[in-house]
């Protein structure tokens, strides 16, 4: 810590190293389940970390916002895929223009309206633009139910500007799963997109994608046979939510966020100078009970931040173990 003392709090703190060993472990893990690795980027939005992914061999880039698109591909970067269904006229120009500038975008579709919007726009265009079809594999969020998908796919023969690239699901349910619930999730999400692939093949559809998200459950539905693609996000960072998930340990948490002690108004009681403008207020998506105040406290297991205001962060202390004193960084 003795490097961080003048720098002014609160302030985001980046362990590159630890970001770039992230990185690579999720590469090793793709080539060893031998599928194509398209991370999502939301959690980090930054073009250097994604170039960081592509250089260590990620194929390409997911993004749920075409701003994020338009910023990563201006960065360099152009196998994009938007995975969040596109039905505004405005949004779906911008992608139009996108790829007339040479991008490689695939969209997400779950509904035949959207289908015709974009094969509209793709038609007065003179395009063809790959799609992804949704499957909900239990989020119960966006996606076609796993027997619907044979005849949406079916259907998305009639638009001549769209071309069906895959299937894709987010297994997002686990952000509110216990921890031992992990594997059976991962593996419930491969076995769902198995089944949706093997009933497309029987259909006649050949040489298509299945990709499978969330951090937590790629390291089991990566190893399905039938999965081909995996798109994690926050393995990047890591947060308390990996960590109690039993994704990542602590150490292997490359954001953090430093602070200075401004008060210590009770023997309970310790206030810092980052409150929920530096720290999300929120556990999680999907609302996990595993993580217990907001955020983890290195190197003091005694003190749990309990409450957030907009500049204050209220730490409660428990036991009789140490804790900092006012002025001190940590």
């Amino acid at each position: 810590m003795e490097h961080l003392k003048f720098i002014d709090t609160p302030a985001l703190i980046l362990d590159k190293i630890i970001l770039v060993e992230n990185i690579q472990g999720m590469s090793r893990l793709a080539d060893k389940a031998e599928v194509k690795l398209r991370p999502h980027i939301k959690a980090h939005k930054c073009s250097k970390i994604s170039a960081l992914q592509i250089a260590n061999g990620a194929l390409g880039i997911t993004v749920a916002k075409v701003g994020e698109a338009e910023v990563m591909f201006e960065a360099g970067i152009k196998d994009i895929l938007i995975a969040y269904q596109l039905v505004n006229t405005e949004k779906i120009n911008r992608v139009i223009a996108l790829i007339k500038k040479g991008a490689n975008i695939t969209c997400l579709l779950d509904d035949l309206f959207q289908a015709k919007k974009l094969n509209n726009a793709a038609k007065e265009n003179n395009l063809v633009i790959d799609t992804y079809v949704e499957v909900d594999s239990g989020l119960k969020r966006t996606g076609l139910e796993p027997e619907d998908v044979i005849d949406f796919v079916q259907e998305l023969k009639k638009f001549g500007a769209l071309r069906f690239k895959g299937i894709l699901t987010h297994a997002g349910q686990v952000y509110g799963a216990l921890k031992e619930n992990v594997p059976a999730i991962g593996h419930q999400e491969g076995r769902v997109m198995e089944k949706v692939a093997e009933s497309l093949e029987n259909a006649g559809f050949r040489d298509f994608e299945v990709s499978v998200g969330a951090t937590p459950t790629v390291q089991y539905s990566a190893y399905n046979s039938r999965v081909t693609e995996i798109r994690p996000g926050n393995y990047v960072f890591n947060d308390a939510i990996q960590v109690g998930l039993g994704t990542a340990e602590v150490d292997r948490c490359s954001l953090k966020v430093l602070t200075t002690v401004i008060s210590k108004p009770a023997p309970d009681r310790i206030i810092i100078d980052a409150g929920s403008k530096t720290l999300a207020l929120d556990k999680g998506a999907h609302g996990t009970e595993l993580v217990i105040g907001f955020g983890i406290i290195i190197g003091y297991p005694n003190l749990i931040l309990e409450r957030l205001s907009e500049e204050h962060g209220v730490i409660k202390v428990s036991g009789a173990g140490k804790a900092p004193a006012i002025g001190e960084k940590y």
